[in-house]
């Protein structure tokens, strides 16, 4: 697939490159695996531009030959010496920079911390030592956020706060994705385009694999993502075993109930069987897999929650891949086709309305994006878009078929939310609904 998007993350890359020219510069890029953190790094500046170290799980020695390796290659000159410490490689890049400029990127950074986790502050020492006088990009970046943060933003941590960028890259936007698939399937439906965003979440890695086995329907995304030898069957396993550890199961069980639809936490522990609020604060804080979702205006940060699972793959994979993992066992993948088509519907309904609000997002026309619900779960608005510097607001249902839209009925919920929080009295009001065909 070719490459699309991320201008403003090769802007700011290319602007640190100038910038050191005069001094120095420390890029974190980080972002969930498969959002194209490699590709960007590499797109941006060219391969044969760079110098690459890619962080393998071997012991330091033999990391280190490959770092000369490539040093040798890309500036030309031999490097004598035997070399078994990053310290000493570090150190002769940022010396060496002080007369030729060099961008490194070192790709899995966070994975020197099984290698030799001295080499962080070895770099600390090194970067307080020279970044003024020498000219570096130095670029890294990692998949796994929890040991990233840790590694920058824990104040305990020798690199906290060196970095002069973080760039946390994030899914392809909705136009993004529009233009993917005019680009690859010109003829699209609007509901093969609401398949991909349902599935992929707009992960750059996911719609190469759908664009590279030309299965860009919706048909065909669910006989290609859900097929012996996938890459899909494992993909959450492959993301999260790492980062949860040893309760992974726990973690897993709780990501589950969500995506099925239990959202609210008397309910997730009627699934889970058991109390689950530390795990419910870890997974909202410290792996920024959830987010407590709350009507808009709820006065209380612990009344009326709801809980939602920010990644849209993995809402996918835990709906279908973990929850009927014994069906996988069978390699009855026919049937578990057959549970998603079943299911497809109410499922991808959640999806259009996360669609919908990333386009207003996109559009930059709002201060305040949101849902409501009341208490007694009488009355619920999808989406109320408020501009307070205009004072307008937009109230907004979300429906797969516009048959099924009723304004009246909207204006009625909007008049609950109104005698409610008691806001938007003088406001001007607009009432719309939106379906597939709008996207």
């Amino acid at each position: 697939m070719k490459f699309f998007d991320r201008i403003k993350e090769m802007e700011i890359l290319r602007e640190s490159k100038k910038r050191a020219d005069r001094e120095s510069q420390f890029v974190v890029v980080t972002g969930r695996r498969r959002i194209g953190k490699t590709q960007l790094v590499i797109h941006t500046f060219g391969e044969e531009n760079l110098i690459y170290f890619f962080v393998a799980r071997k012991t330091e020695k033999e990391l280190c030959k490959g770092y000369i390796r490539e040093l040798e290659e890309k500036m030309g000159i031999p490097i004598l010496g035997n070399v078994e410490n990053f310290a000493e490689i570090f150190e002769y890049v940022l010396k060496y920079s002080k007369t030729r400029p060099l961008t490194l990127f070192i790709d899995e950074f966070q994975d020197f911390m099984r290698v030799n986790p001295s080499v962080y502050s070895d770099m600390q020492r090194l970067w307080d030592l020279y970044h003024a006088e020498s000219k570096l990009t130095l670029i890294v970046a990692g998949s796994i956020n929890t040991l990233m943060n840790k590694i920058f933003r824990d104040l305990k941590e020798p690199l906290y706060n060196r970095q002069t960028r973080f760039l946390n890259l994030k899914p392809f936007s909705p136009e993004v994705m529009k233009e993917i698939m005019k680009y690859y399937s010109p003829s699209y439906a609007k509901s093969d385009l609401l398949a991909l965003y349902t599935f992929t979440g707009g992960v750059p890695k996911y719609i190469d694999i759908l664009v590279g086995a030309d299965a860009l329907r919706e048909d065909k995304m669910i006989d290609e993502i859900i097929s012996q030898g996938s890459s899909f069957v494992d993909e959450g396993k492959a993301m999260l075993i790492e980062e949860f550890g040893k309760d992974y199961s726990t973690y897993f069980s709780i990501l589950t109930a969500i995506a099925s639809g239990y959202t609210v936490r008397s309910e997730i522990e009627t699934q889970v069987g058991k109390e689950i609020g530390g795990y419910l604060t870890r997974l909202e804080d410290i792996y920024g897999l959830i987010s407590k979702i709350q009507p808009m205006f709820e006065k209380t940060s612990n009344k009326n929650v709801r809980y939602g699972i920010e990644d849209s793959f993995l809402r996918f994979w835990f709906r279908f891949f973990y929850k009927y993992s014994y069906i996988i066992q069978l390699d009855a993948y026919s049937r578990l086709r057959d549970i998603v088509r079943r299911d497809y519907a109410t499922f991808s309904g959640v999806a259009l309305e996360r669609y919908f609000r990333a386009k207003l997002m996109e559009r930059e026309e709002y201060t305040r994006i949101s849902g409501w619900w009341d208490r007694r779960g009488e009355n619920e608005i999808d989406i109320i878009a408020e501009n307070e510097l205009e004072k307008t607001v937009a109230f907004f249902e979300v429906k797969r078929k516009e048959r099924n839209i009723d304004l009246s009925i909207l204006r009625s919920k909007a008049d609950a939310f109104m005698k409610v929080t008691h806001r938007f009295a003088d406001y001007k009001k607009t009432f719309r609904g939106l379906c597939i065909e709008d996207m």
